[in-house]
């Protein structure tokens, strides 16, 4: 009899159509969310799968029950093999996206387009390329160098295949997501017929009209001839109609330079106008006759050196300044006595036969940790219309590097020793400054210190972090004269350093920054009460 497995069937025709919409990307979903809810998913329907097999009938053939579980453990596998799923926390590496493109014209090919590494990356760097045009790539396989908004990545291919063409030259900057960056194909002898490939530009669906349009039109006499050569060929980004794209970067640099974007060819995804494409036309056009004299006056008279701006100088420009006009900062400083900090300092480096090296800051971290499990409102964010308090204490600690500001996270800070965290702060920042912290080592954390006291700096209040409520700013510990009623002048020198919490008043209040900062100088000039 046939019934069970006809039973079988139509009750799990249901999952396979949960197994397709369990692998569908929804656009606007991070990577990480996708592969998490797709693992628990796929999880769910392979236990509902054996369950629902045994309730239907015993008789059902084992080839049947792998007709369900086979995809399922199949996409599982296939998750974990690309470490899209991890018992740790971790961030994905995301695969290089591609198109396939079938034409009569060309041998199929793949054009593989310029992805996001990071859940706050727009546009992008490709620092150098690890394959050549001929190469033969695995998926999984490195294809270039990627600089992101924060760090450099691996980009790697999702599929095998053949580098037939290199779209995107090394060290380009600025290069916008889903922008194609190169094209591989299946067999070898495929790749010359890509050597003089260009990837198609959307926009030009209508070749048609225009030809049309120079040939409707007469030639007119040469009376108005002051638009420049570039506005002589059409452009992609126009070509399909009266609307013009481009991105708000390149429209707010156009509108400075009083550039007209219809003249501006668009090199980015369908035909769209980068910031490229408008500094490309802008040091093409030729500058304008009048006032030569008094320009070429005022640039001699100055001599300077124009510095491209990296993808990370970008992102702390625009968080920062997106800081300061949102979040209603205010101060708090504290001058704390680090005479005991420093002889236990002492101590333990001289007990440590070399094994580790506190620094002051160790001693720093530590405290700030401890005292937001004593003041748990700062260890919080605004969220819009509600405070998110952590339970979890993850410390941002401000390295700078070459190219620019970053912020590796010492995670579970109030549960670490001084050596452990010392151990971690090292590490983070030796990684930060050879560009190797992968996003979510950077990415949260629940506060910040940033000390410049190695820079000799006495004091400086900081910008927050969003979205977190605080950041704490250290100076330099130096000897100064104090109150000491036990002195027979009433006075002594002490190892004094100044702290400055700057704090979201929209979460913190100022009467609860005081609490935190008053717990904060309480663990550094009493450091034994650390180990309680």
């Amino acid at each position: 009899m046939h019934y069970p497995n006809c039973l079988f069937i139509a009750s799990h025709s249901r999952m396979f159509s949960c197994l397709a919409s369990a692998c569908a990307y929804p656009r606007g979903m991070s990577t990480s969310t996708f592969a998490m809810r797709s693992a628990r998913r796929l999880s769910v329907l392979a236990a509902a799968a054996t369950r629902s097999t045994t309730r239907t009938s015993t008789n059902v053939s084992c080839r049947s029950l792998s007709m369900v579980r086979r995809p399922i453990s199949a996409s599982l596998r296939a998750l974990r093999s690309a470490h899209l799923i991890n018992a740790q926390r971790s961030v994905p590496q995301v695969a290089a996206p591609l198109v396939r493109f079938y034409s009569t014209d060309l041998p199929e090919h793949m054009v593989i387009e310029f992805p996001a590494l990071s859940p706050t990356m727009t546009t992008g760097g490709l620092q150098s390329w690890n394959v050549a045009v001929g190469d033969t790539v695995e998926a999984g396989d490195s294809l270039a160098e990627v600089e992101t908004d924060k760090a450099t990545m691996s980009f790697d291919s999702a599929e095998d295949g053949i580098i037939a063409k290199l779209l995107i030259e090394e060290g380009a900057q600025g290069v916008e997501i889903g922008t194609p960056v190169l094209v591989m194909v299946t067999e070898e002898s495929d790749v010359a017929a890509f050597a003089d490939y260009t990837p198609p530009v959307a926009g030009a669906t209508k070749p048609a009209a225009a030809e049309e349009t120079p040939k409707a039109e007469p030639s007119p006499a040469p009376t108005t001839t002051s638009t420049s050569a570039p506005s002589q060929q059409p452009t992609a980004s126009t070509s399909s109609g009266d609307r013009i794209f481009a991105s708000p970067l390149a429209k707010r640099l156009a509108e400075q330079a009083s550039i007209a974007l219809a003249n501006v060819p668009g090199t980015g995804p369908r035909g769209r106008i980068t910031k490229a494409d408008v500094d490309s036309y802008t040091a093409s056009a030729p500058s304008a006759p009048a006032a030569t004299s008094s320009t070429q006056q005022a640039v001699g008279a100055t001599s300077y050196v124009d510095v491209p701006a990296s993808n990370v100088r970008q992102v702390i420009a625009n968080r920062l300044q997106e800081s300061k006009q949102q979040v209603p900062h205010y101060y708090l400083q504290a001058e704390i006595n680090m005479d005991k900090v420093m002889d236990l300092r002492k101590q333990f480096n001289a007990d440590a036969n070399g094994e580790y090296k506190l620094s002051v800051n160790d001693f720093i971290i530590k405290a700030s940790s401890l005292a937001l499990k004593r003041v748990k409102e700062v260890n919080s964010s605004w969220m819009g219309n509600f405070i998110r308090e952590y339970q979890t204490v993850d410390i941002s600690v401000a390295v700078s590097t070459d190219g620019g500001l970053i912020t590796p996270i010492v995670f579970d800070a109030d549960l670490k020793g001084l050596v452990e965290i010392s151990t971690d702060v090292k590490e983070l920042a030796n990684r930060a400054r050879d560009g190797k912290l992968t996003p979510e080592e950077y990415q949260g954390g629940t506060f910040t210190i940033s000390n410049l006291g190695m820079f000799g700096v006495n004091s400086f209040s900081a910008i927050i972090n969003p979205p977190q409520a605080c950041i704490l700013a250290v100076g330099a510990t130096e000897q100064r004269v104090v109150p000491d009623p036990t002195a027979s002048n009433g006075m002594a020198l002490a190892n004094m350093m100044s702290a400055t919490l700057s704090c979201d008043h929209r979460v913190v209040d100022g009467a609860v920054g005081a609490q935190w900062l008053k717990e904060f100088k309480k663990y550094v000039e009493n450091p034994l009460a650390m180990l309680l």
